[in-house]
């Protein structure tokens, strides 16, 4: 089978499609034909082992190879078909459509591959493609999981700083579907595909600081890992929330002793990815409620030019590399 492969850390242009051995399920897993995968940020920084927060740096790096990456094959995030199924299991069938994550066994940058039965996966809803479906797990799942913690409210104002990404833009999309009147932050070439997708406001933080803005917000959701948490904090109401998805040490530090100080929430807590939220996006996708907003389509031989895209921010959405070609 062809796969995108990379044998040593470093830029795109480690990647090459290669021919691989195609794997065989084990008794508790079930063999995908991969049909699209997102490319990710955390693909990219798997790629080069150079990460936007980077205090858990050492521990990955002896999880995942010290001088060369042990799993050659990226791909986290995924749509498929059920190739073969392993003798216990039974969620599955040989002929279903599914999509969503691998956890942390990637190798959805692969034709085929072998996911354990109970990793996060849902049948594919009818209706919506397998680019679509692979570009909704990543951002789909976080996102959920950061405005459940939100616990919005019809009518309150929220901030999302770092909207046009994979997680922001089905924040925003989520926020609306809960009441929320958004502001969402980005660079200003995003700005049309963002109030396409419902955003109410606009800011273009290269030409306007949204720490300025004069209004306060009861929520501020923050994809930016280098963004001033100050800044962030001031245009939040009292008692309001700030959550970060992407905290620096020093954020996680100022969680426990902030909220004392302002009455205002400082929210850090990892998305579990579970099964639940998945079935929960599979209805909101059925009925129209949210929706991939997808950048480009990559074939496999174009992954390097989807990673340069993804790393340079220069991506109107998701970017979904087509592994069934």
């Amino acid at each position: 089978m062809k796969a995108i492969v990379y044998k040593e850390y470093g830029s795109p242009d480690v990647l090459t499609v290669e021919e691989v051995s195609k794997p065989s399920p084990k008794s508790n897993q079930i063999l995908v034909k991969v049909c699209a995968a997102e490319a990710t940020k955390s693909d990219c920084e798997m790629r080069s082992f150079n990460f936007s927060v980077n205090w858990f740096w050492l521990p990955l790096r002896l999880a995942v190879g010290i001088f060369r990456p042990r799993r050659r094959i990226l791909g986290g995030y995924f749509s498929g078909i059920v190739e073969e199924v392993g003798s216990q299991v039974t969620r599955f069938k040989a002929g279903d459509e599914v999509f969503g994550s691998t956890g942390l066994s990637f190798g959805a940058y692969g034709e085929f591959m072998c996911v354990d039965h109970n990793a996060t996966l849902s049948k594919k809803p009818a209706g919506i493609s397998f680019e679509e479906a692979a570009a909704t797990p990543l951002g789909g799942l976080n996102a959920l999981h950061f405005m459940r913690l939100a616990d919005i409210k019809q009518g309150q104002k929220v901030l999302i700083n770092g909207a046009g990404g994979s997680i922001g833009s089905f924040a925003l999309q989520i926020a609306k579907n809960m009441g929320a009147e958004v502001t969402a932050v980005d660079i200003g070439f995003k700005g049309g595909m963002l109030q396409e997708i419902g955003a109410d406001h606009f800011v273009d933080y290269t030409q306007e600081e949204f720490s300025n803005l004069k209004e306060e917000f009861d929520v501020v959701f923050d994809m930016v890992a280098n963004s001033s948490l100050d800044n962030c904090l001031a245009i939040l109401k009292p008692g309001g929330k700030y959550l970060t998805a992407n905290p620096s040490f020093s954020k996680m530090i100022r969680s426990i002793w902030v909220p004392k100080l302002t009455q205002k929430d400082v929210i850090f807590r990892f998305a579990k990815e579970s099964q639940e939220e998945l079935d929960c996006l599979a209805e909101m996708l059925t009925k129209k409620r949210i929706s991939p907003a997808i950048d480009e389509i990559f074939s496999m031989e174009e992954a390097s030019i989807a990673h340069r895209k993804v790393e340079a921010e220069k991506r109107v959405g998701i970017s979904v590399i087509s592994v069934a070609g």
